[in-house]
């Protein structure tokens, strides 16, 4: 798959999607990446990829701020090398920066509730932010972020009780993209 943009688009990614953890950026972005031609991309697996060791690991292991200093160079990586479909960490927002360089884009907010989340993701999860009470931790950390994720998007999809194809049509539709 290219990295190609649709044309009559600006230099950038076609679309970067924004969300919680468990809203299906990933699958939902590997599906919109297929349907416009263009290559996907991820900056947790950019993350990943760079440094062999597990989000996970690296949260635990260096610390959140650490994390979040290497989340903040990938996303302004990302968004400055990527021209398809970039799905970025759940906690990317929380960065001013990455907030900025945001604007203007077409950025779409994956929403997710609570127990649809609990549903895809499990009660027994390696994510480190969800290792005490998930479901409690869950919705702190929505409490804390639903503002900046819908400060950033130009959209905002629901995806609850919807299949990936379903959210990703959605997608296409509140963005005004057509296929390839």
């Amino acid at each position: 798959m290219s990295d190609q943009e649709p044309s009559g688009t600006s230099a950038g990614p076609v679309v970067v999607l924004v969300g919680p953890m468990g809203a299906g950026k990933s699958v939902v972005g590997e599906l919109l990446a297929d349907q416009l031609g263009v290559g996907y991309r991820d900056s947790d697996a950019d993350i990943v990829t760079a440094h062999d060791r597990t989000i996970a690991d690296i949260f635990v292991d260096e610390g959140e701020p650490y994390f979040r200093g290497l989340e903040r160079e990938a996303v302004r990586r990302a968004l400055t090398e990527h021209t398809g479909v970039l799905a970025l960490g759940g906690g990317a927002i929380l960065d001013d920066t990455t907030r900025e360089l945001l604007t203007g884009l077409p950025v779409v907010y994956l929403s997710v509730e609570v127990t649809e989340v609990m549903k895809r993701v499990g009660l027994n999860t390696a994510r480190p932010l969800l290792l005490v009470n998930p479901r409690q931790e869950w919705k702190k950390l929505m409490e804390a972020r639903r503002h900046l994720y819908t400060g950033v998007a130009r959209a905002v999809v629901a995806t609850d009780d919807r299949t990936p194809e379903e959210v990703a049509e959605a997608v296409l539709d509140a963005l005004e993209l057509r296929k390839a």
